[in-house]
């Protein structure tokens, strides 16, 4: 099969193009003929520090395609369903970046035939780090669902992002007034698309002030992608019970949060990285987004709010570099041109 690899860390071209023996799903496993590979900023970062196997190590952890064959243990029923794939590298050699990829069968989630392998390979890393942001403040429901956090309040920071557009989109689904920061005109158009109720652009506006107009007595949830930055603002604008997730990392910053501030309002600082979250939470956000997915309730594109940039697979190693240089909208390598 045709297969993207690296066997030492480093840039971008450590990536090559190659032939690699198709693999065999093991017990509980299944293998999955990929249509679209998503690329995540968890990849490139893997890719930079992360030793590869003896075998080499195949990137990125999303994807999309159809169930071609199933190991022992599993039901022979799944082949030839669509599926969505999500943690398809983390301490394995098979990413999606490849024709095919074996990953354990309670790692394939059914598409269905409606939605598209583009929607599908975009869903893993970001919809249920969005999710996890959205659940673990002990004043929401730790479920999403439709209407599930009517009358409440959430911030997305960053509204433009990929894990932003996740959160807006399922915020909106679950009826929640969403307030989004973005820094210019056009992700304002973005955020606004995937469902934002309220857009700030912060580099022309105050936040804090314009949060507090529609939230006088502050939000319920904040989904923080720079909390080195934001820390002031999200410390005045979290409300009682509240929750500030924060699921980036600038580079090693720190972050100073004022105690005593957040003390009276019982604020929950949390910090947020799917693959070693508590297994249950994961399980959870993988059934509520499928949910949101066959509901109809999210989509990527333009109209989403979340522009694709698609590039072959030859090109993962540009699609790597396009990731890392902070393209706005969701980057995928198409494993069949």
């Amino acid at each position: 099969m045709r297969a993207i690899s690296y066997n030492r860390p480093g840039g971008p071209d450590v990536l090559s193009l190659g032939d690699r023996t198709t693999p065999e799903p093991g017990p509980g496993e299944v293998r999955v003929r990929l249509a679209f590979s998503g690329v995540n900023p968890t990849d490139w970062k893997s890719r930079s520090s992360t030793q590869a196997g003896p075998d080499g190590q195949v990137p990125n952890q999303d994807g999309a395609g159809t169930v071609d064959a199933v190991g022992q243990g599993v039901d022979p029923v799944l082949v030839g369903e669509r599926v969505w794939i999500w943690e398809a590298a983390w301490q394995r050699p098979h990413g999606t970046a490849a024709e095919y990829t074996v990953v354990p069968a309670r790692q394939t989630v059914l598409l269905g035939q409606d939605p598209s392998f583009e929607l599908g390979a975009s869903l893993g890393i970001p919809f249920l780090t969005a999710h996890r942001c959205l659940t673990v403040a002990e004043s929401l429901p730790d479920r999403i669902a439709a209407g599930s956090l009517n009358g409440r309040t959430v911030l997305v920071q960053g509204g433009a992002g990929a894990v932003g557009n996740a959160a807006i989109q399922l915020a909106r689904w679950a009826e929640a007034t969403v307030i989004a920061t973005v820094s210019s005109p056009r992700k304002a158009q973005l955020a606004a698309k995937a469902g934002a109720s309220h857009v700030i652009d912060y580099k022309q506006q105050d936040v804090v002030a314009e949060v507090r107009k529609i939230a006088p007595d502050g939000v319920d949830a904040i989904v923080e992608v720079s909390a080195a930055v934001n820390a002031g603002i999200d410390a005045q604008v979290i409300g009682m019970h509240g929750s500030i997730a924060m699921y980036a990392d600038d580079g090693g910053a720190e972050v100073t949060i004022p105690v005593r501030a957040q003390m009276a309002p019982n604020a929950r600082w949390q910090f947020v990285l799917v693959y070693t979250e508590p297994a249950r939470a994961k399980e959870i956000a993988v059934e509520d987004v499928n949910a949101a997915v066959l509901d109809g309730a999210i989509g990527v594109g333009d109209d989403a709010g979340l522009p694709l940039h698609v590039y072959p697979l030859a090109e993962t190693a540009a699609a790597h570099q396009a990731v890392a240089d902070g393209a706005v909208g969701k980057v995928l390598v198409d494993v069949t041109a």
